[in-house]
């Protein structure tokens, strides 16, 4: 008898966002933080670069970040890393 698996296409990041009820679309700067495991102002400071998109919203101006755009940055700075090896190879000089 065959078994049929499933996969999930869904990136591990909004997998584990929507994690709960219902799925969110927007994340606070708490969860990007602790998505990237950096501090709150890390990834505040990414947000005010425009590294990072992101929204305010309410009167207070609190940051979202749509789960999307985590994902993208995410794939971006593996790209980016990716080239950045690859210029700098390592155990060459200039590390």
């Amino acid at each position: 008898m065959a078994s049929h698996f499933v996969v999930n296409s869904e990136p591990e990041t909004l997998r584990n966002v929507r994690a709960g009820s219902m799925a969110q679309r927007f994340i606070q700067l708490s969860d990007v933080s602790e998505t990237l495991d950096i501090s709150s102002a890390q990834a505040y400071a990414l947000v005010r670069s425009g590294e990072l998109n992101a929204i305010k919203v309410g009167g207070r101006g609190q940051w979202r970040v749509e789960a999307s755009e985590l994902e993208s940055y995410i794939q971006r700075m593996y790209s980016e890393t990716k080239t950045f090896v690859a210029a700098h190879p390592f155990g060459q000089s200039g590390d």
